[in-house]
């Protein structure tokens, strides 16, 4: 009797997607029909998070299942080595499957594997603006760059239409849409698979950097959303924790009050980047199915993080706050039932040995997060009472806590606490930590957090309370290496 073929993998990313913003999740303004469908043929994740929300960090738990303390990355820091032994990409393709990366990786060095047999790697422009000041030809940390070239010219740039690649300022893409970034990672990506050894089973790597900035989808896609009605971005009763660091001039800023017109624009910018991405994931699966391979594949959709998008007068992600922390998390494939919605908290740490589960490969014992698939398949089992999750901005660390009912944060450098009722508000606008009536509340997330830091670098606890005023850095002594300090 001959066994069953071994599973395809389709792990597909997308950089600063906020968990809201699915036609599926009921968002008022966004369409992503594709997604949709694929949440229709799967499992929808309607609590998930990254743990610690910036790029940096989220990925080296996407890549490795263990959460920042245990891979060291606990802000957002660059030009720190990827030193890890035991990732996804790796235990794959020990395993025997083909594996292939296609897109942005963030890592360094810049042309680091991570355990993929191959990477066609689109570095997004920050990446390579460093590349030249360190003296380094663009291209030796980019394939989509030469590529451009080959299309439109040896001057060609995607760069060039002055747009940063942190700003909330947008425009349309200026160039042919065939050229675009978004299209460049689902082009390549459908490549692999008519390229691919039919004999093996494969994991690919999908990759987008869109919807994060520059907010420059293609014009059908920027201007359906110009005149579109918008919700006003909340704006909290605690707003001004953080107006020492205001800067309205700069269209880089992480906190700045900005005009509707402006605003209105930037969203236009971000949504359109989703509906494009959208309908390149639809071609992307159409070549599934084209070769034959739909229904022996998962597909997991995934964000390293959110985007505050005006929340707050807050911009960009790092933030503990739903806008920048909480992400999709779509999972379909072979033995799920479709349409399903799941409230379990979890995380990026958790799509490691879910994938590994998925393909019947043994998760190693480094993996920190659990796995989704019994989940998805409908079983009702003990889960994590609350994640906990960090990072350092502004000179502190933000830690928080949640159970996808209330979350609770506390900042390092002035010890200051917040708590919110997610259930009853859910934009995170009025901070109940002040009340007399959640004194109990604090004390027992204040006690959980106490237990989650304690032993740890920075000496935020002594087992007992919480010490605020620590020396912070976004990366702990281990953070090249394979294991924690803890």
């Amino acid at each position: 009797m001959s066994m069953p073929e071994p599973p395809n993998i389709v792990l597909i990313m997308a950089d600063q997607w906020r968990g809201d913003a699915l036609g599926a999740a009921g968002h008022p303004v966004v369409q992503t029909p594709f997604l949709d469908q694929l949440a229709s043929r799967g499992v929808r994740f309607s609590r998930a998070y990254s743990a610690s929300p910036t790029c940096i960090p989220a990925r080296a738990s996407l890549h490795t299942g263990m959460s920042a303390a245990s891979h060291g990355r606990v802000g957002y820091q660059d030009h720190v080595p990827w030193n890890y032994q035991v990732t996804l990409a790796g235990e794959l393709t020990r395993a025997g499957y083909q594996t292939q990366a296609v897109g942005k990786m963030h890592v360094y060095p810049e042309r680091s594997q991570l355990g993929f047999q191959n990477v066609i790697l689109h570095s997004p422009t920050g990446i390579v603006r460093m590349a030249r000041q360190r003296g380094l030809d663009p291209d030796l940390v980019d394939d989509y760059l030469p590529w451009l070239r080959q299309q439109l010219g040896r001057d060609a740039t995607y760069f060039d239409h002055g747009i940063d690649s942190n700003s909330y300022v947008a425009r349309p893409w200026d160039k042919p849409e065939h050229t675009h970034p978004t299209n460049f990672v689902a082009t390549q990506a459908a490549d692999f698979l008519r390229r691919r050894d039919p004999r093996k089973p494969f994991f690919l790597f999908a990759s987008f950097n869109a919807p994060h900035p520059p907010y420059d989808p293609p014009a059908w896609a920027f201007e359906q959303y110009l005149d579109l009605p918008m919700p006003e971005p909340p704006v909290g009763d605690w707003v001004d924790r953080f107006a020492a660091q205001t800067d309205s001039a700069n269209p880089s800023a992480w906190v700045a009050d900005v005009d509707d017109r402006t605003l209105r624009r930037a969203r236009a910018g971000y949504f359109g980047h989703m509906s494009h991405v959208d309908q390149q994931i639809a071609f992307l699966l159409a070549e599934l199915e084209h070769h034959g391979v739909r229904d022996n594949t998962y597909v997991c959709f995934v964000s390293d993080h959110g985007e505050m998008l005006g929340d707050h007068h807050l911009f960009r992600k790092g933030f503990p706050y739903e806008g920048s922390a909480r992400i999709p998390a779509l999972l379909a494939g072979p033995g799920l039932a479709g349409g399903a919605v799941r409230d379990e908290v979890v995380e990026l740490r958790d799509v490691m040995p879910t994938l590994l589960e998925c393909a019947g490969v043994e998760i190693p014992a480094t993996v920190e997060g659990r796995s989704l698939l019994g989940p998805a398949r409908g079983v009702e089992e003990p889960w994590r009472e609350y994640l906990h999750g960090e990072h350092v901005m502004f000179g502190e660390s933000q830690q928080w806590l949640t159970d996808g009912r209330t979350k609770y944060v506390w900042f390092s450098g002035s010890g200051h606490e917040q708590l919110f009722d997610l259930q009853t508000d859910p934009a995170e606008t009025h901070d109940l930590a002040g009340g007399p009536s959640s004194a109990q509340m604090l004390g027992r997330w204040r006690e959980r957090l106490v237990r989650e830091l304690s032993g740890r670098h920075e000496g935020f606890t002594d087992g007992r309370r919480l010490i605020p005023g620590r020396p912070v850095s976004a990366c702990l002594p281990h953070a090249t290496g394979t294991g924690s300090d803890r």
